[in-house]
């Protein structure tokens, strides 16, 4: 195993349940977890099964999109081996910045109530490294909070970006909040320095950011939410400060971008 898959699986230890163990006390609604995700690129997903890190229900996509036969595919190292050299290191703090944030400042017991979101280059059919927008989330823990499966989605969102801002979002199910572009290595970052704070968005603005994707306009996100079109105004204007966007056109795309939705 190369040194740098094997710092991941490490990083991971600290939540893998043991082999053998099948209890479950945790599991997210699986309505809940596709209702959450939104692609807009070539995708695919999979599962991860943490007692021995092998792979299950791999989309069809993977083949067409990665130029590899599903029938190669056996555990997450071969996933891993598609990322690009210089981008591991980044994964692999990001998977653990991710981890860490969750257990000291939300709560170990909250993993299956968030989708983890940071982007990275893999390998792709022609032999090129192109961007994707990585989106995990825990969908069975047992009762030391120990993950047992996750549901991973991976889209290509080369033709909206190229350049990686070596952040990672925790994105808030059911009514928690999202905690987005998180630092995860200020070296990385063109603007390096003291780590900027998360951008803060509640489960409404996530909702109404998500309508604005799909194309509707205030008066029908306010029919949508039953609520008044002043607020989705006061809602889209705190959006767009909180987020740094100066329209919902930059907005959807740096949303989509960054798995924001």
């Amino acid at each position: 195993m190369k040194p740098d898959i094997q710092h991941m699986h490490e990083v991971w230890s600290q939540v893998q349940i043991e082999e053998g163990s099948s209890s479950s006390l945790y599991q997210i609604n699986f309505n809940e977890v596709l209702s959450s995700i939104f692609t807009l690129g070539p995708s695919y997903s999979f599962i991860i099964d943490f007692t021995d890190m092998s792979l299950s229900h791999m989309s069809k996509s993977f083949e067409l999109i990665h130029g590899i036969s599903l029938n190669e595919i056996k555990n997450i190292d071969d996933i891993l081996n598609l990322t690009h050299p210089n981008d591991i290191e980044f994964v692999t703090k990001a998977e653990e910045k991710a981890l860490n944030f969750v257990i000291s400042e939300i709560g170990a017991e909250k993993f299956t109530k968030y989708k983890g979101s940071y982007n990275f280059r893999l390998q792709v059919a022609d032999g090129s490294y192109e961007l994707f927008n990585h989106q995990a989330l825990v969908v069975s823990m047992d009762e030391n909070y120990k993950f047992i499966k996750s549901l991973n989605i991976h889209t290509n969102i080369n033709h909206l970006t190229k350049t990686n801002n070596y952040k990672f979002s925790l994105i808030g199910l059911v009514d928690e909040p999202s905690y987005l572009n998180l630092d995860v290595d200020t070296s990385k970052n063109e603007n390096a320095g003291d780590p900027s704070p998360p951008i803060i968005f509640t489960k409404r603005e996530i909702e109404i950011i998500k309508l604005l994707s799909e194309g509707n306009k205030t008066k029908a996100i306010a029919e949508k939410l039953f609520i008044s079109q002043a607020t989705v105004e006061t809602h889209r204007k705190n959006i767009l400060r909180k987020s740094g966007c100066n329209n919902s056109v930059e907005l959807v795309s740096k949303s989509l971008a960054e798995g924001w939705i």
